[in-house]
């Protein structure tokens, strides 16, 4: 709660001081009670979702909600006062020197007056995030992508010629809040009609239940060899408060489950073979691993016991991090790893060829879509679901396609 106080009051000294340009830009008491109004009821909002809120329920619906509103005009009231801490200092270091320089004139003996300009300026600035953020909520969070890509391998063999695979990832059905547009994507997933369908982690935000509304959504993905999972760090159950260790463990028990129930192939630490016209390729799957404080309960080399150093792999690892410190350089090569984790923070800017950011990019050297490095791939999927932020701008939720080719074949 303090943090929150701490927040609240960060909130209102931007907010008031942003007002400025407000007022500077605009006579009307109107439009000045407009603003007052609508930045105390997203605070409001929020005081009160917090102040109600139960922990085991989680932050989603309407708290999840009332967080992303409040962060669009938190982030409208940032800009502008970015902006106007500029002019500040300007007019100060302008005000300053006609003192040191001794001007008489009238204009020297008062601080300069803000200008209509560099207000309307960072009001047009401020309304962009502000903007987005809101249109993310409203629409942006089931705007799916299909997003193809074609790679190749001089190992393949030859009867995975034209594979397709079809990669989904970070689901989490706990912040669903439409039936209809979910049950949209996951027939969308269905339409690629790949030979596989991969799921790369994180089915729920904490709670085995959160997926029970969905089961028989996500129950309707088929493909020809069929689907396998693994599971991510929300599916431990490790950010919600739990009465016992054993209620803890049951949880997770109860969500490898319900996924067998949807007919999803679990992989744990383990391993797969698919076979086509007498050749094969190796499916590898870890628990989760992920660099700094997240779960380290992925075990590679357990994985990969009875894979031959020569099989062509498939790797499933939630965290890429975990492609980066551990199977980038293991003895065994990894020609394709499969990744998702980060969501390209659900929000940035991607124009193919031109831009590719995301404040993801902070924190993850490998944060969306297909990199390479020592002649292994890696994708690393934005996300089919979203959490905390009830939304998506730029970074789009994510249906991965990925096609083999072997290298020399037509």
């Amino acid at each position: 709660m303090s943090r929150f106080v701490i927040l609240a009051i960060l909130y209102v000294v931007l907010a008031v001081y942003g007002f400025q340009a407000f007022r500077t830009l605009f006579k009307s008491p109107m439009m000045h009670w407009a603003y007052i109004v609508l930045f105390l009821a997203a605070l409001i909002f929020l005081t009160i979702k917090v102040i109600t809120f139960v922990p085991s329920e989680g932050f989603k619906g309407s708290a999840a909600v009332a967080g992303g509103i409040f962060a669009a005009f938190f982030l409208l009231a940032l800009v502008l006062g970015f902006f106007l801490l500029l002019e500040d200092i300007v007019r100060l270091i302008g005000f300053g020197y006609n003192k040191i320089a001794g001007m008489s004139n009238a204009d020297a003996s008062h601080f300069p007056s803000r200008r209509k300009f560099v207000s309307g300026l960072a009001l047009g600035l401020a309304s962009l995030p502000f903007g987005a953020m809101l249109y993310g909520m409203y629409r942006g969070k089931y705007n799916y992508q299909v997003l193809k890509y074609e790679l190749e391998f001089d190992d393949l063999p030859d009867a995975f010629h034209n594979y397709r695979i079809t990669q989904i990832s970070d689901v989490h059905s706990g912040s669903f809040d439409d039936y209809n547009k979910v049950s949209y994507g996951v027939d969308l997933v269905n339409e690629q009609q790949s030979d596989v369908i991969f799921f790369t982690g994180d089915i729920v935000n904490n709670r085995s239940e959160e997926l029970e509304p969905w089961k028989d959504v996500f129950a309707r993905l088929s493909a020809k060899d069929g689907v396998f999972s693994i599971l991510g760090n929300h599916d431990y159950g490790d950010y919600a408060s739990w009465d016992t260790e054993e209620a803890k463990a049951q949880n997770l028990e109860d969500l490898k489950a319900m996924q067998k129930d949807m007919g999803f192939d679990l992989i744990l630490n383990s391993n797969r073979y698919l076979e086509k016209d007498g050749q094969k390729i190796a499916l590898l799957g870890v628990e989760n691993w992920g660099r700094g404080g997240f779960k380290k309960a992925g075990d590679l080399q357990k994985a990969k016991e009875g894979i031959a150093h020569d099989d062509f792999k498939i790797l499933l690892s939630h965290d890429p991090s975990h492609w980066e410190d551990v199977a980038l350089h293991d003895d065994y090569h990894y020609h394709l790893t499969l990744s998702g984790h980060t969501h390209g923070m659900q929000f940035g800017v991607e124009i193919p060829g031109w831009v590719k950011w995301s404040p993801a990019k902070w924190r993850y050297k490998y944060w969306a879509g297909i990199y390479s490095e020592l002649n292994q791939f890696i994708n690393v999927n934005r996300g089919f679901g979203f959490i905390g932020y009830p939304g998506r701008f730029g970074i789009w939720p994510e249906i991965s396609v990925i096609t083999l080719k072997k290298k020399g074949l037509a």
